[in-house]
């Protein structure tokens, strides 16, 4: 085999590794973002284990992707692949922020700090409809807890005044946050004074209906 021959070869094996990896990576992408909308959905319905069970199986699709991508950066940095792990980080926040339980970091999940904190910029999206849906039933303190998060999440976004070379493309998320938590607050604002209004008109009622027992009938 002449030299340039050789080097051919050595270049077609590349190629062969790099389109197996690529191929891989797809197929393991699109199953990553189906199990976190999957568990995302579980979360809302308040089916824990379901829940567990969809990011468990995310983790472990997130760990393989990553692992298979080590010795091909650009496939790694690839949009498909940092948007499917953005899912996965996005997925991983909103369970701890709505059970109120530890929030892990990007060094827990493995991420880059860019993709994770725009997975980060996204739950607050998932967190103000949940934050719709108990305001369905009533003014709650969950409700209020959750607004709580959503204005700590947009608090730290602000602050990440970076090149969108460098956060790709925060900035637009955090805008999107910033108007999440405006509505939010806008929405509980209305559903607090509206409950207000009926305890004082049931109230009202109340007295009134005891005032009526209380007044002698007329002969």
């Amino acid at each position: 085999m002449s030299r340039l021959e050789s080097i051919a070869e050595s270049i077609r094996q590349n190629f062969d590794a790099q389109t197996a990896a690529r191929d891989a990576a797809l197929a393991q992408t699109r199953q990553l973002t189906r199990h976190c909308a999957h568990a995302i959905r579980a979360i809302h319905r308040d089916e824990k284990e379901n829940a567990q069970v969809e990011l468990d199986a995310a983790r472990q699709l997130a760990e393989a992707l990553m692992a298979g991508l080590k010795d091909f950066p650009d496939l790694y940095f690839a949009g498909y692949t940092q948007d499917a792990l953005k899912e996965y980080a996005e997925a991983s926040i909103v369970s701890a922020l709505v059970q109120d339980s530890d929030l892990p970091g990007p060094e827990e999940l493995e991420l880059e700090s860019a993709t994770y904190l725009q997975g980060l910029a996204e739950a607050a999206g998932e967190l103000r409809r949940r934050c719709l849906d108990i305001l369905r039933h009533g003014h709650s303190e969950e409700a209020e807890r959750l607004l709580g998060q959503m204005d700590d999440i947009y608090a730290v976004l602000v602050t990440m005044d970076y090149p969108d070379a460098v956060t790709r493309g925060l900035r637009r998320l955090t805008d999107i946050c910033r108007g999440l938590v405006e509505r939010t607050r806008g929405d509980m604002t209305i559903s607090l004074r509206q409950e207000r209004l009926e305890n004082s008109l049931q109230k009202l009622d109340d007295r009134l209906s005891e005032d009526g027992k209380l007044t002698p009938k007329k002969s």
